[in-house]
């Protein structure tokens, strides 16, 4: 069977190129389909034989893909797909409104509907001027999205969330398949074993009295949604150490309105990753998303989860058992439960026995049972 894969783009690291990898590990022959690429900025995706869109040429670009958002369709549409029998397209945004003919297959496994264009509106609009500027090109895109999301063949959704919104914003039904945590088998070498990274590279790391509370996100202004912003503030408040890693244009704003329990940390790879998971008090997630792989991350390692009662975190976490929660977005409602957090004694080995439902094994099984019923 002849099989392709495509993607919105290939320029960043994060949860959606990890479902990408093990969409690889599935099809390892297929070739990858992307609007643009930075392999400078993409390593991880020289596994791929890529194939780039007209896009590609334009210089500058493949770092500046959210310029490019109202060319997205006709790069998309552009692609050829009549030699394959199967194509899967993985996709938050215009991926899945490539043109395939009645003899292949178009399968498209959702990441979210366009959120700037649907359900985070307006947070991307946030300014009214430039609402009103966008406004055309907006109303363009959304009519363009309904209608190229009337050409997958099948819909899969990453989680329950997700499945609500294709329906609202689609109207197209959706299978579901929770997407994999690929940190199990650096976990499992490691297991039981007290990690120490270097002093000289990894000395934030150093554990203060009572630990650390962790973020791993993002730190893109166009992922303000994720709110870190809340996280950094409840730990000024109550003093707590917070180690945050990511990296991101939002970075230098949230380093400004940052007390001194704050530390940033750049540069993890997945060993060490881990070794930060399995050294903090507890994972928080302070946003509204569509699943959270991160979340499924940190209780593979034994950590609870603080979450926003919202999204993806009611999928994943068990409160009271591998996490409690917060019931509104505001310092306040964080601030209470972070307070609370040492009341609770948390079992690792309930922690990992959660995060199970979202292994690699499980992932191969439920996505391949799935498409072997739509073949």
């Amino acid at each position: 069977m002849r099989v392709a894969l495509v993607y919105d783009r290939v320029n960043k690291w994060g949860g959606a190129e990890r479902v990408l990898l093990a969409l690889h590990e599935l099809f390892p022959n297929a070739p990858l389909y992307t609007s643009v690429a930075d392999l400078k900025n993409a390593p991880w995706a020289k596994v791929f034989d890529i194939r780039t869109s007209f896009l590609q040429k334009i210089p500058f670009m493949q770092t500046r893909h959210e310029l490019l958002a109202p060319l997205m369709p006709i790069a998309f549409e552009s692609f050829n797909f009549d030699g394959y029998d199967l194509v899967i397209s993985l996709t938050s945004e215009a991926a899945k409104g490539i043109i395939t003919k009645p003899g292949t297959l178009h399968i498209c496994y959702c990441l979210t509907p366009t959120r700037y264009l649907w359900s985070g509106y307006d947070e991307y609009f946030s300014n009214k001027s430039l609402k009103f500027l966008s406004k055309p090109i907006v109303n363009a895109l959304r009519f363009w999205d309904k209608k190229a999301a009337q050409r997958p063949d099948a819909f899969i959704a990453i989680s329950k969330e997700v499945q609500k919104r294709i329906k609202k914003y689609y109207g197209r039904e959706s299978e579901l398949v929770y997407p994999p945590v690929s940190l199990k088998n650096v976990i499992a070498r490691i297991k039981g074993t007290k990690q120490s990274l270097q002093k000289d590279r990894h000395a934030s790391l150093a554990m203060t009295r009572n630990g650390y509370f962790l973020v791993v996100s993002r730190l893109s202004k166009f992922t303000t949604y994720k709110r870190i912003d809340l996280a950094i503030k409840a730990c000024n408040e109550l003093n707590f150490p917070l180690k945050i890693i990511g990296e991101g244009s939002w970075k230098k704003e949230l380093v400004k309105i940052s007390g001194p329990t704050i530390d940033f940390v750049k540069d993890v790879n997945d060993k060490e990753l881990v070794s930060y998971y399995q050294n903090c008090k507890a994972l928080i997630f302070p946003g509204f998303e569509d699943f959270g792989l991160v979340m499924v991350e940190a209780q593979m390692a034994g950590k609870p989860v603080i979450a926003f009662r919202k999204g993806g975190a009611e999928e994943i976490i068990i409160e009271g058992k591998t996490g409690l929660f917060f019931d509104d977005q505001n310092v306040n409602s964080l601030s209470k439960v972070l307070e609370k957090f040492e009341k609770y004694k948390f079992d690792p080995k309930e922690c990992l026995k959660n995060a199970e439902k979202f292994s690699m094994d499980m992932f191969k099984k439920d996505f391949l049972s799935v498409v072997n019923k739509l073949i």
